[in-house]
């Protein structure tokens, strides 16, 4: 380790110091996250313009800052699969999805697929407004090598019959340490025929029953206790994972892909407006949303995973929303795999409408639209929630509409940009789909929606 290495990681540790002095002076959580934010930020220009993104210095450093910004993302997508399980099993439990458990999860599901094929159509309006052709754009080394490698992982894309029951737990333990990019979804069902096992268990053997309750109540105040303490760690792990993406982040291909990249958040922006206006349509506040919200949007804005999120995602969904908990894990989960606005929506819509016309086709053909946007609804299963997602999806629809997946990978070097709106996008639409469900059930509790953020910290 050389002396500039060390200087960097000596100024994350002086950051870091400086965000806890915070933590001991009781400033609030959510604002220490902001601070972190606007330090990262801060942190990774001074990064770049003193040693460049090819520099031996800042590659050499990018490793350090990972201990503590990847480090945190990794311990919360080590909680993230039991808490999945372990809540959805103690919601049996405390009998909060008994009578309404269909209607919800099929609200919940619809407010999902619905959302991403809203999204696809905006981000097929995006498109054109912005006349985005693949023809108009460069390709490098870098360019063509993640086509060829998008070309040959479009092998492993099954057929939709496939992807469905790819969705159902043939191992649920080995779905516990997220093997496959549906194993969310697998632990979320096999959670669901314990609480059912459970609700029989309870009409047939009470005292049993009450065993059970008491050993699922107890791991899931243990589990919970994991969270409250992983969570603690967000302001540090925003600094550094914001720190490193500004950083690493090639200014000069930002600049040569602006258009895509202005047109992609213009998308992602109007989509997350009609999040609010849905929101607004239930008859609850949509400023409300925003400003209860910030904390866990900020979070998968900066760490671009929707797995890692999980955690503040139900705790913001139970504790500020007001959803009960079987509803939050629902939405949550399912939010994980399918659905995903950003993810499986916008993207993949931009992109066949930007390919298209190098194949030679017409995308703003009724008949291409429509096609595109229900190949996007139904393939929305199964995204993976954690970096590749959007590929994975990708992938899926261009094979379906028969256009070349090569072309693609041209956009490399702003992928981590985009990818931060598109996670935070689809972390909002699970959000609101848990709204949007319990609000039909009557089971959102206003009260807490309506009262002050401040009244119900996300960790303390």
């Amino acid at each position: 380790m050389n002396l500039f290495v060390l200087l960097n990681v000596a100024v994350l540790l002086i950051v870091i110091a400086f965000l806890y002095f915070l933590k001991s002076k009781h400033v609030k959580f959510s604002n220490r996250v902001f601070i972190a934010l606007g330090l990262g930020v801060l942190l990774g220009v001074g990064l770049q313009f003193a040693y460049g993104i090819e520099s031996e210095a800042l590659t050499e450093t990018i490793p350090w800052y990972n201990i503590v910004g990847s480090g945190y993302v990794k311990l919360l997508q080590m909680i993230s699969m039991p808490l999945v399980f372990i809540s959805i099993l103690a919601a049996f439990t405390k009998v909060t999805i008994g009578k309404n458990f269909g209607k919800s999860a099929a609200i919940i599901l619809s407010v999902l697929i619905g959302t991403t094929a809203l999204a696809a159509s905006i981000g097929i309006a995006s498109t054109v407004i912005f006349d985005l052709d693949a023809n108009q754009i460069m390709s490098g080394d870098a360019e063509v090598a993640r086509g060829e490698a998008m070309v040959e992982k479009s092998a492993e894309v099954t057929t939709l019959p496939d992807q469905i029951l790819s969705m159902f737990p043939a191992n649920p333990f080995s779905d516990l340490t997220g093997a496959r990019a549906t194993s969310t979804i697998g632990v979320v069902i096999f959670a669901a025929f314990l609480g059912f096992s459970y609700l029989t268990l309870l009409r047939k053997e009470q005292e049993t029953a009450d065993n059970v309750k008491k050993g699922i109540d107890a791991l899931y105040g243990l589990i919970m206790g994991v969270v409250r303490i992983i969570l603690r760690l967000t302001p540090y792990g925003v600094a550094a994972i914001m720190a490193r993406t500004v950083a690493t982040s090639d200014l000069g291909a930002i600049m040569d892909l602006g258009k895509f990249v202005l047109a992609s958040y213009v998308a992602l922006i109007t989509m997350f407006i009609i999040h609010l206006i849905i929101v607004a349509l239930t008859g609850l506040s949509p400023l409300q949303y925003v400003k209860k919200s910030a904390e866990v949007l900020l979070f998968a804005f900066t760490s671009r995973s929707s797995a890692g999120a999980l955690p503040l995602n139900i705790q913001t969904q139970t504790k500020r929303f007001g959803v009960p908990d079987g509803i939050a894990n629902f939405a949550g989960s399912f939010g994980l795999s399918i659905g995903q606005n950003g993810c499986a929506g916008v993207y993949p819509a931009m992109l066949a409408v930007m390919i298209a016309p190098t194949v030679g086709i017409n995308p703003l053909t009724p008949g291409f639209i429509t096609t595109l946007i229900l190949i996007v609804a139904i393939s929305s299963f199964g995204v993976a929630g954690v970096g590749g997602g959007a590929t994975f999806a990708a992938i899926i629809v261009l094979s379906a509409m028969d256009l070349p997946i090569a072309l693609a990978g041209i956009l490399i070097s702003v992928e981590p940009l985009i990818d931060m709106g598109r996670t935070a996008l689809n972390v909002s639409g699970s959000m609101v789909s848990g709204i949007v469900s319990s609000r039909a059930t009557n089971e959102l509790d206003t009260t807490i929606y309506n009262e002050s953020a401040d009244k119900a910290p996300l960790v303390q």
